[in-house]
């Protein structure tokens, strides 16, 4: 994509911004129309829950392989061609499963939505963290409140496409066309490659250090406790709090809307509270729902609960990935996708450990595990605080620094 005089603009940033938010709710929106779609394809396939579980595990692993990928690519090119190239991947992507004639061809498209999900992942956040070091406030919390936002929207108008018949092929093609040119259209507006590639001279590999490896750890914290809500929450309601299916989702739902709440909050927070203290603050509130819904063998007492951790968790993530872009020393795109690697771990690894130790002990036995790494977040909060760039460190590409609006 060409870059034009217009990057240089002191109202590039507030463009920038606005580009990358739209990016992070298509890309929200598309993810929750391919969610609201999984049961088509399973049942025009006849898969059983099993089958269905090992052909979803090709997203992440599709992901997992892609994030490092990323990471180079955002270095070498800059976060902006990568993210234009991985949003039009996706969005052509979306509209293969259903078009999938047998379980293996659906692992394998299921990979390629995972490759080009993970590819996009990193190179939004990478964009996104170069927006904010324009700005004197936090605002990754509310770029990543619209994919919270896109996915309920998808999630609500894929439903109602989906409850007036029409068939999962056409949805997704129509919803990837949408989100491609979407996507194309904003990235137009976001900062130049050069506001983030590094210079040929420079290596772009990170250098393992210790407060990489501890905000790895947080993030992992952070997914798992994601990854548990978005697996168990409807089950725990229905096992142990003895919930019908239509309250048993309501468990996943309070998780989602308060995440997506916390997050909009979510830099006006950290500019009030500061970066650990609302980590810290938090990770107690996740715990305490985790502990509340355990101690408390009731539907409402579960949804509060899970309420809870949605709220808690909500801004820990857009913080870490902050802290990540700012750490010295280290090449911004390659560093996040280091931490989203050890995030998505978190996301893969929650669901089967929580179902292992609820198989061995018990169901709020496993739900433990959830407040485990909520209070380990807590305790690894002061983390989020680390030493910025310095002023003599290599910065691509100079910006006026706004505050936020």
């Amino acid at each position: 994509m060409h870059e034009t005089a217009a990057d240089e603009a002191p109202g590039s940033a507030l463009l920038a911004r606005a580009a990358v938010s739209a990016i992070f709710f298509l890309t929200g929106a598309g993810t929750a129309n391919w969610a609201v779609r999984i049961p088509a394809v399973q049942e025009r396939l006849a898969l059983s829950e099993g089958a269905l579980g090992v052909a979803l595990l090709g997203v992440s692993v599709g992901a997992l392989v892609a994030m490092p990928v990323a990471g180079r690519l955002v270095a070498r090119r800059g976060s902006r061609p990568v993210t234009w190239a991985a949003a039009a991947a996706f969005a052509a992507a979306l509209a293969l499963p259903p078009l999938a004639p047998s379980l293996t061809t659906l692992a394998l498209s299921l990979v390629v939505l995972g490759l080009t999900n993970g590819m996009l992942d990193v190179a939004m956040n990478a964009q996104a963290a170069a927006v904010q070091r324009r700005y004197r406030e936090p605002v990754m919390g509310r770029i990543h409140a619209l994919y919270s936002f896109g996915g309920l929207v998808g999630a609500t108008v894929g439903g109602r496409v989906a409850a007036h018949g029409v068939g999962a092929a056409p949805h997704l093609a129509a919803v990837g066309l949408a989100l491609g040119l979407g996507a194309s259209a904003a990235a137009l507006g976001m900062l130049p490659a050069r506001a983030d590639a590094v210079p040929e001279h420079r290596s772009s590999l990170v250098r393992p250090t210790r407060a990489l490896a501890l905000l790895g750890v947080v993030a992992f914290c952070v997914l798992f406790g994601e990854g548990a809500m978005a697996n168990w929450s409807a089950v725990y309601l229905r096992e142990v709090g003895g919930a019908g299916p239509g309250l048993a989702a309501a468990g996943f739902a309070a998780f989602s809307l308060t995440m997506a709440a916390g997050r909009a909050a979510g830099d006006a927070l950290t500019t009030r509270l500061g970066a650990a203290r609302l980590a810290r603050a938090g990770g107690v509130v996740a715990a305490l729902g985790v502990a509340a819904a355990m101690a408390v063998p009731r539907p409402w007492a579960a949804v509060l609960g899970f309420a809870a951790v949605g709220a808690g968790l909500s801004s820990v993530f857009p913080t870490v990935l902050a802290a990540t872009a700012r750490l010295p020393g280290v090449v911004p795109g390659a560093a996040i996708a280091v931490v989203s690697m050890c995030g998505y771990s978190g996301l893969l690894a929650g669901p089967p450990l929580i179902g292992a130790v609820a198989g061995a002990l018990t169901l709020r036995g496993g739900l433990a595990l959830a407040g485990i790494t909520s209070l380990v977040i807590v305790a690894l909060a002061g983390t989020l605080t680390g030493r910025s760039r310095s002023a003599s460190e290599p910065q691509a590409h100079p910006a006026p620094v706004l505050a936020a609006s």
